[in-house]
């Protein structure tokens, strides 16, 4: 994965390669719905082992081995720090769930604050290990926390890469440019529409992002189809915005 982002590097990104030990990168499934960082397993054994989170962090990655200390050499019969801590605990619930240890299992579950309702202990074992592992690590929480450790803020962002969204002239004279560059609220509106959502009255709702300016009912607006062509009118329509709405999820608020 970093070969190709190597490829494709933008000094204004600065490095953007994936590195375990600094928490962007993601290890799970997409299917079952369970995704952890290591940041989510130091969370659990930084009080164990008495160490700071972001050292435990980077023992949990690369050649770092436990025996009765931290070593960089290979204990005998021992695993690497992120097969033991990580892997084998992973590997062992896997096996309860899938082999039907129910006395096992239990004693895990409780270990880990796992609680299942009453229907779902009786799921066959495919549907009950998903269970289990949504409400160990669920999908969302890791997604959640990468986005906002990680994740440049739309301010920051639009800094370096309004050269590459706007098409017209990239220079301060140009309001448009410079509203999207700095993000700003006060600025023309800026918003692209990534869908057209239907709705149940044959009506579409657009579905998109703001990179300047404030959006709202009444407001007068270009809008420019996927045929426009910078400088001229075509595909180009004017109209009033009729209504905002706020999409949460599979809902929408007004």
């Amino acid at each position: 994965v970093n070969t190709l982002i190597s490829t494709y590097n933008d000094e204004h990104l600065g490095d953007a390669q994936v590195y375990p030990e600094q928490g962007t990168v993601g290890f799970g499934s997409g299917r079952h719905g369970w995704a952890f960082t290591l940041n989510t397993f130091a969370k659990m054994y930084a009080v164990k082992f008495g160490v700071d989170e972001e050292k435990m962090v980077k023992h949990l990655w690369g050649d770092w081995y436990w025996g009765k200390k931290w070593t960089r050499e290979a204990v005998a019969g021992g695993q690497r720090a992120f097969c033991q801590f990580c892997m084998e605990p992973l590997r062992n619930l896997f096996n309860a769930v899938m082999n039907r240890e129910k006395d096992k299992l239990e004693k895990m579950m409780k270990a880990l604050n796992i609680v299942l309702k009453g229907d779902e202990k009786e799921l066959p074992q495919p549907m009950l290990l998903k269970a289990v592992m949504q409400k160990f690590l669920p999908a969302s929480d890791t997604l959640l926390e990468m986005i906002v450790t990680k994740l440049p803020s739309p301010k920051e962002a639009q800094g370096y890469r309004a050269v590459q969204l706007y098409m017209g002239v990239t220079g301060q004279e140009d309001k448009y440019f410079m509203g999207l560059k700095n993000c700003d609220p006060k600025a023309p509106l800026l918003m692209y529409v990534s869908k057209m959502v239907p709705t149940d009255k044959g009506r579409f709702i657009a579905f998109g992002r703001v990179f300047s300016g404030v959006v709202r009912k009444g407001l007068k607006a270009r809008i420019m189809g996927p045929n426009y062509e910078y400088g001229t009118k075509k595909d180009m329509s004017i109209t009033n915005i009729q209504c905002t709405v706020l999409m949460m999820g599979t809902h929408s608020e007004a």
